[in-house]
C-alpha cells in the first residue's frame, strides 16, 4: 500500500500530492486524514505531510518509505479532510496551510502539550484504612486528613487533595510509597471559561408574538433535514438572541451540535456566559486570545464529543463538531469574518459548506446585514426572517446629530461637544451609564512641522506615527509595524521647534473627560488597554458591575453588547470611515453607526444617541439616525447595480510585494503582460475587466512595497484555475511574492 500525502509546508508550485510506500512496521496505522512524516527531497529531510488517500499502485519508479506517524489524536477526520480540500480549492491556499487553519496551534507539534493530572484513590480496604486512623501507627496529621477526604469523596486530583487543610505534596507522596494511596494519570482539560457554568438552567424562553413567528420560519427550516441558509434580519434590540437560544434548544433536543460564531473577542465572555449559564460543561470557547494549550484542549474536547456547541470567533467554523445541525453567525455583516492571511477565507462561505456536507442550517443574524446576504434573501436563496420590533416595547434611541464645524467656530476645540458633555452630565445625575466611540487609538493622529509642512513618518511603513501618552512621557507609534520612538521636541527634517499636533485619538479624549467631568469614572478599551490575555473579559465585566460610568472605546464597544444601564451612545467623529477610497466605504460607515446607537437604551430605559460629524447633510449618517436599513440598501445595491459592484460581479484582488522597489515595479509589468497573454489566449472564453496596477492604499508596510490590481469577474472552477495558473507562475520569482484574495472585504 502507498500513502498519497501533501507535504504541509511545500510551496504553492508543488503543492501536489506525493506518494510513499507504507512499510510493514506501519501497516494498519496509517488511513486518510493521519498525519505523519516523510523523507522529502535530494537530501532527504524529514517533513510534516497530512495522508490524503491510501493507494495499490504508484507511477513513481523510485517510492520512499513513510518515516512515522504522528499523534493519532490529531489526525485529519473524514470532514477536516473535505475541509481542508474544500480550501485549497476554494481560496486557492496551498494544503498545508488548510491543514493548518484547520488544526489548532500545537496539533503538529513533535509533542502536543497535553497535560496529564493524577487522580488519587484509597489503595486499601475501607476497614484497614479506619483501623490505622483509629491506632498509633499513623502519626501525621496531613496524611490522616488526605486518607479520611478519600474515604468520603472516592477520588480526588493532587490540586483537590493539596486544598485540604495542612496537606502537603509530601503527605501526598508518603502516602503513595507507605501503599495506602495509589493514583491513575488521565488527560487533563484547560478551560478558562469553565466557572461560567457547570450544570446549566435551561429555564423556558418566553418569545414575543414577532419573536414566536421568526422561530417558527427557523424551526421549519431546522426540521426540514435538509442544507438550507436564513437571515435573521432584526433591528438592534429586537431579542434575535433569544430565538437563536430557542433554535439551539430544538438544534440539540434532535440530538445534533451547533457552532455560534461572534465577530470579536470582545463579544466572546458576554456570549459564554448567556450560552454556558444555559447548556452548562457542554459549551466549548475558541478565540485567538486563548493560549495554545487551552485552543489545544478545546479541540480535544470537541472531538472526544464532549461538548454540543461551540462559540468563538472566526477560527470557531473549523471546530471538529459530530452530526453538526445548525451554525449561526451572529453580526453576519463583520469583516472580522473574513481573513487576511493565508488561507483567505470567509467564515461565511465554510459554513455554507459544511452547513451542505451535513444537511444543517446555515443561520445568519444581523441588524445592518451584508449587502450580499440581504440581496441573497430578498432573492429567495437565503429565507428571510424579518424581526421589526425591539423586544418589551423598548423604543429605539432619539438620534442627534452635532456639527462639529459650528463648535469650532463657536471656539469648541475640544472633541467632546457642548451637547455630548451636557448629555454625559444628564447620565452622571440618573446613575445611568453611556458608551463612546471613537475609531482612533493614541493621543494625536500625527505630529507636521509649522516650518517645512513635513509629517513624521514610520521609517518601515508609508503612513503617519501616532502620538501616544504614557507614564513615562509621549512616544510615536505605527499602528501597522510595531514601530516606536520617543516623541521629538523638534522637527527631525529642519530642527524647528514649531510642531503642530494634529487629530485626535481615545487617548485624547479620554484626558478631556478626566478634566471636564472628573466625578465620573471611564474605561477605555483599545488595543492598547486590552493587550493582557482575557482583558476583554475583565473590562467588560467591570463595567457592567457599574465599576465605571462611561466606556470609550474604538470598534470594539460598538456591536452585539447588551447593558441595560447604558442610555446614551456618542459617537465622538462619525467621518472616520465615510470617505475611504473602497466601494464598500458607505456600507461599512452605515453599519457602524446603527450599530452603536442601538447600543442605547434596550432595558426600556429611554435612550439617545449624539452623533458628532463634520458632514451633517451626509444621506448614510442620517439614515443611520433613523435605522433605516430598507432605505439604505435600496439606494446601495441600485449604485452597485450600475457600477457592476458585487454582488452582481465578483471582485479579485491582485497584490504584489517586495522589498526592492525597481524589480517589484518590473515584475508588475510582467503580471500585466502575462494576464493579457492568457486572457488572449487559453482563457480568452472568460470575460474580465482588469485595473490597475496601482500603489496600494498603504504602499508600504514594514519594508515591503505593495501594487495592486483588481479584477471584476465571475469566479467559477475555470476563473480559479486562472489565477491557480498565476499563482504557480509567481510563486516561484525571488525577491517579491503574489497574493490573491478572492472577493476581499476592502480593496
Amino acid at each position: 500500500m502507498f500513502a498519497r500525502v501533501y507535504i504541509l509546508d511545500a510551496p504553492y508550485a508543488i503543492d501536489r500530492p506525493f506518494d510513499y510506500l507504507i512499510p510493514a512496521s506501519l501497516s494498519g496505522a496509517i488511513r486518510r486524514g493521519s498525519l505523519v512524516t516523510v523523507p522529502f527531497g535530494a537530501q532527504n529531510k524529514l517533513r510534516r505531510a497530512a495522508c490524503a488517500a491510501l493507494v495499490e499502485t504508484t507511477e513513481n519508479i523510485k517510492v520512499k518509505p513513510v518515516h512515522a506517524v504522528l499523534d493519532d489524536r490529531f489526525s485529519l477526520s473524514e470532514e477536516m479532510l473535505g475541509l481542508c480540500l474544500f480550501l485549497k480549492e476554494y481560496t486557492l491556499c496551498t494544503f498545508g496551510e488548510a491543514v493548518r487553519t484547520v488544526l489548532p496551534p500545537g496539533a503538529l507539534s513533535e509533542v502536543p502539550n497535553i497535560r496529564v493530572r493524577k487522580i488519587f484513590r484509597l489503595a486499601r480496604e475501607r476497614e484497614e484504612i479506619l483501623s490505622l486512623l483509629s491506632g498509633k501507627s499513623l502519626r501525621s496529621e496531613g496524611q490522616k486528613c488526605a486518607l479520611r477526604y478519600l474515604l468520603d469523596i472516592g477520588e480526588a486530583d493532587s490540586v483537590l487533595l493539596r486544598e485540604q487543610p495542612g496537606v502537603s505534596a509530601a503527605h501526598i507522596g508518603a502516602l503513595v510509597e507507605k501503599g495506602l494511596i495509589a493514583y491513575e494519570e488521565e488527560e487533563d482539560y484547560r478551560n478558562p471559561y469553565a466557572h461560567f457554568g457547570t450544570k446549566g438552567e435551561r429555564k423556558p424562553i418566553c418569545l414575543s408574538e414577532a419573536q414566536q413567528k421568526a422561530y417558527d420560519a427557523i424551526e421549519a427550516l431546522l426540521l426540514s433535514a435538509e442544507a438550507k441558509a436564513a437571515l435573521l434580519y432584526g433591528i438592534t434590540g429586537s431579542g434575535k438572541t433569544q430565538v437563536i437560544m430557542k433554535a439551539i434548544d430544538r438544534t440539540m433536543a434532535e440530538g445534533k451540535s451547533v457552532i455560534m460564531l461572534v465577530p470579536e473577542i470582545a463579544l466572546t465572555p458576554q456570549t459564554v456566559h448567556i450560552f454556558c449559564t444555559r447548556y452548562g460543561g457542554r459549551v466549548a470557547v475558541i478565540h485567538s486570545s486563548l493560549s495554545q494549550g487551552e485552543r489545544l484542549d478545546a479541540f480535544r474536547r470537541i472531538r472526544d464529543g464532549k461538548v454540543d456547541l461551540v462559540i468563538g470567533t472566526r477560527s470557531a467554523v473549523f471546530a471538529p463538531l459530530s452530526n453538526l445541525g445548525m451554525i449561526v453567525i451572529d453580526e453576519e455583516h463583520e469583516h472580522t469574518y473574513k481573513s487576511e492571511s493565508d488561507p483567505k477565507y470567509h467564515a461565511r462561505d465554510v459554513a455554507a459548506y459544511r452547513c451542505g456536507q451535513s444537511g444543517a442550517l446555515m443561520l445568519l443574524a444581523s441588524a445592518t446585514p451584508s449587502l450580499e446576504s440581504f440581496y441573497k434573501a430578498k432573492n429567495g436563496k437565503y429565507t428571510l426572517v424579518p424581526l421589526r420590533e425591539r423586544y418589551g416595547g423598548a423604543k429605539l434611541p432619539t438620534a442627534v446629530i452635532v456639527d462639529m464645524r459650528e463648535e469650532l467656530r463657536l471656539g469648541n476645540t475640544s472633541p467632546i461637544s457642548d451637547r455630548l458633555l451636557t448629555a454625559l452630565k444628564n447620565v452622571y445625575d440618573r446613575e445611568q451609564q453611556a458608551i463612546l466611540f471613537l475609531n482612533r487609538r493614541g493621543y494625536h493622529s500625527q505630529i507636521s512641522c509649522k516650518k517645512c509642512g513635513d509629517v513624521i513618518t514610520c521609517p518601515r511603513c508609508s503612513v503617519s506615527l501616532t502620538h501616544h501618552t504614557e507614564r513615562g512621557g509621549s512616544r510615536l507609534l505605527c499602528h501597522l509595524c510595531g514601530h516606536t520612538e520617543p516623541a521629538p521636541r523638534t522637527c527631525p527634517s529642519c530642527g524647528s521647534e514649531e510642531l503642530s499636533f494634529l487629530g485626535y485619538g481615545t487617548q485624547r479624549v479620554e484626558g478631556d473627560l478626566s478634566k471636564f467631568l472628573p466625578d465620573m469614572p471611564l474605561m477605555r478599551m483599545d488595543a492598547d488597554t486590552t493587550g493582557q490575555k482575557l482583558a476583554y473579559d475583565r473590562m467588560l465585566e467591570d463595567f457592567r458591575a457599574g465599576k465605571a460610568d462611561i466606556l470609550l472605546g474604538t470598534q470594539m464597544v460598538t456591536k452585539g453588547h447588551d447593558f441595560p444601564r447604558v442610555t446614551l451612545v456618542g459617537v465622538v467623529l462619525a467621518d472616520t470611515s465615510l470617505y475611504v477610497s473602497d466601494f464598500r466605504a458607505s456600507e461599512r460607515t452605515f453599519s457602524l453607526l446603527t450599530q452603536v446607537i442601538g447600543r442605547a437604551g434596550r432595558a426600556g430605559e429611554e435612550g439617545i444617541a449624539v452623533i458628532q460629524t463634520y458632514s451633517p447633510q451626509h444621506e448614510i449618517i442620517r439614515l443611520a439616525c433613523r435605522q433605516d436599513y430598507d432605505r439604505f440598501y435600496e439606494g446601495e445595491i441600485a449604485l452597485r447595480r450600475a457600477l457592476s459592484y458585487p454582488p452582481f460581479c465578483d471582485m479579485v484582488q491582485l497584490t504584489l510585494m517586495g522589498e526592492d522597489e525597481p524589480l517589484l515595479l518590473r515584475s508588475a509589468k510582467e503580471l500585466t503582460d502575462s494576464i493579457g497573454k492568457m486572457l488572449g489566449g487559453s482563457y480568452s472564453d472568460l470575460p474580465m475587466t482588469v485595473f490597475g496596477p496601482f500603489e496600494a492604499q498603504v504602499y508600504k508596510v514594514n519594508e515591503r512595497y505593495r501594487l495592486r490590481m483588481v479584477v471584476k469577474c465571475r469566479l467559477s472552477v475555470r476563473t480559479r484555475n486562472f489565477f491557480r495558473d498565476l499563482l504557480a507562475e509567481y510563486s516561484q520569482k525571488r525577491g517579491v511574492s503574489l497574493s490573491i484574495d478572492l472577493n476581499p472585504l476592502s480593496i
